[in-house]
């Protein structure tokens, strides 16, 4: 049962809007070898605006992927790809449907 989620915002800087959709693309195969995070997405919600969100059956999994390769790279990537410091919120799942 998923328990735990994260949602990231961020924020293109002008220009590098299909760096920032590429790492996003890239990033998926690495979370891959995640075995506590049950679902992972890279999202586009605005021209310049994306978003990761990602779940976790537990609070373990979730600081798991904190201190994963993602978010490594999302750290190291930041200030080329940024045009703020990523916005991380740690959000409770109350109802959730995966298959």
């Amino acid at each position: 049962m998923v328990k735990f989620a994260l949602l990231v915002v961020l924020n293109a800087k002008p220009g590098k809007e299909a760096a920032v959709e590429a790492f996003l693309r890239e990033s998926q195969p690495l979370v891959q070898d995640e075995p506590g995070t049950v679902a992972w997405f890279g999202l586009r919600m605005g021209p310049s605006t994306f978003a990761i969100f990602d779940a976790f059956p537990d609070e373990e999994g979730r600081q798991a992927h904190l201190s994963g390769r993602v978010a490594a790279a999302l750290m190291e990537r930041a200030p080329d790809l940024f045009a703020s410091t990523p916005q991380i919120e740690k959000l409770d799942v109350l109802a959730a449907k995966l298959p």
